[in-house]
């Protein structure tokens, strides 16, 4: 199971670009595509949100932990940095890592999942890397605040950036984003069912 969560949504509209381009609409955009690449490859996938609601962080990460085996990917566009390069983000691992707890405080879901997410972020950045010229090969690791509760490998993808001077600069990006998210997850997916988490 693939939990998409388009960022943003309703009020918040996230970033804005100076010619209408709205980050909450555009991620939308392309969560219907990568989400078409995925179910074409025969992966099941559900999204945080279909439209322009806004569902609460605590709602996007329930409808990751939900599923048992899912992997969790929330989609963002910059406010800045290169056109047409992508970056993908996992948090920090957990400073001591140790044992998993029989309860884990809610903001510490992702500490267990550290080293699996990290795995994602790379197949995802090596794959982000061959289809956006100018895109870093290694994943970047920053305090995304939808990631912290998400109990399941979870990273997010940031393409930039809302300040094009055509949105049609990020519809181009829909395609290649759902064909090396698809190829990242496929071998992923493998790693995941054998037990690497």
């Amino acid at each position: 199971m693939v939990v998409l969560d388009p960022a943003h949504g309703g009020a918040d509209a996230g970033a804005r670009g100076p010619n209408a381009v709205l980050e909450s609409e555009m991620v939308l955009s392309l969560a219907h595509a990568v989400r078409a690449e995925l179910e074409r490859q025969g992966l099941r996938v559900v999204q945080t949100r279909q439209g322009n609601e806004n569902p609460s962080f605590d709602e996007r990460s329930a409808a990751a932990n939900a599923y048992r085996g899912a992997i969790f990917i929330s989609l963002h566009i910059s406010s800045n940095g290169p056109v047409g390069t992508a970056r993908a983000y996992t948090l920090a691992a957990p400073a001591t890592p140790s044992a998993r707890p029989a309860w884990l405080p809610w903001d510490r879901a992702q500490d267990s999942f550290a080293a699996s997410s990290r795995r994602l972020a790379e197949l995802v950045q090596v794959q982000l890397a061959q289809k956006f010229r100018g895109s870093p090969e290694v994943p970047s690791v920053a305090a995304v605040r939808q990631l912290r509760t998400v109990a399941a490998p979870a990273i997010a993808i940031e393409l930039s950036s809302v300040a094009v001077s055509d949105r049609s600069q990020l519809e181009q990006m829909a395609s290649p984003l759902a064909e090396a998210v698809a190829r990242a997850v496929a071998a992923f997916r493998q790693v995941y069912e054998a037990g690497a988490n």
